[in-house]
């Protein structure tokens, strides 16, 4: 079967240009940042990107499988629905979409009235900042907006972030907070310790990440009594 004919290209010997030959087109990275929480149905990633057409979703979708960033393929029965995936050369365009969310924060003030918001475009931006703390874990974030959960130094070969809680049966911490103060720890300015220690964030489960939380952080010293009374506790399926 020949190849379909490629988009229009830069045509510059440059591997900048030849990066956004690949994936500058609008919405592109947008379907990356969707199918880094692993393999999704179109109806699905129709749904988490608000705004964009069913022609240009299906056009971009065609253009990454084409490129190598993506490939569809049917679960097995009884779901035997098709679902797009990332390939390796598509997930390792995570540091990509991260470092554009981290650029792009200081532009999220109060949401624009137009503004959709799902509550797992928090996730890519708070997993660098959850990776720079050093633990492996499994971290459900529950907000205001919904809960996710990320996974934090993984290998990089698997979805790193998904929606709703944490697996069942592993350990897992779990972090509770607003969107204003996770907007805060994910551009920099206030870190978890600080949030947890200021009464802006709740911790509690038995992965690492709650493990060393508590242990950096003196629980006598604080004064607010939510926090006090934070220690292990197991993972659910629904809120506390």
């Amino acid at each position: 079967m020949p190849r379909p004919p490629r988009r229009r290209s830069y045509d510059q010997y440059c591997a900048a240009a030849r990066a956004l030959d690949a994936v500058g087109d609008r919405w592109t990275l947008l379907i990356v940042r969707e199918l880094l929480a692993g393999p999704r149905r179109y109806t699905d990633l129709h749904a988490d990107l608000p705004g964009v057409s069913t022609d240009v979703l299906a056009s971009r979708l065609k253009d990454m499988e084409r490129d190598g960033l993506a490939a569809r393929h049917r679960l097995p029965a009884p779901v035997s629905a098709f679902v797009y995936e990332l390939t390796a050369r598509g997930r390792a365009l995570l540091p990509v979409v991260t470092a554009l969310a981290e650029w792009g924060a200081p532009e999220l003030a109060e949401p624009r009235p137009t503004d959709a918001v799902r509550a797992h475009w928090f996730a890519l931006p708070l997993l660098r900042r959850l990776e720079a703390m050093g633990v492996t874990d499994v971290v459900e974030v529950r907000l205001p907006e919904g809960v996710f959960h990320v996974r934090v130094g993984g290998d990089g070969t698997g979805p790193v972030y998904g929606e709703g809680p944490a697996p069942r049966g592993g350990t897992a911490s779990r972090l509770e907070l607003g969107a204003d103060t996770c907007l805060a720890v994910n551009r920099g300015s206030l870190t978890v310790e600080e949030g947890l220690r200021g009464g802006r964030i709740r911790v509690s489960g038995d992965g690492s990440l709650a493990t060393a939380l508590r242990g950096h952080t003196d629980l006598r010293d604080l004064a607010d009594p939510v926090v006090q009374m934070l220690g292990p506790a197991p993972m659910t399926g629904s809120a506390p």
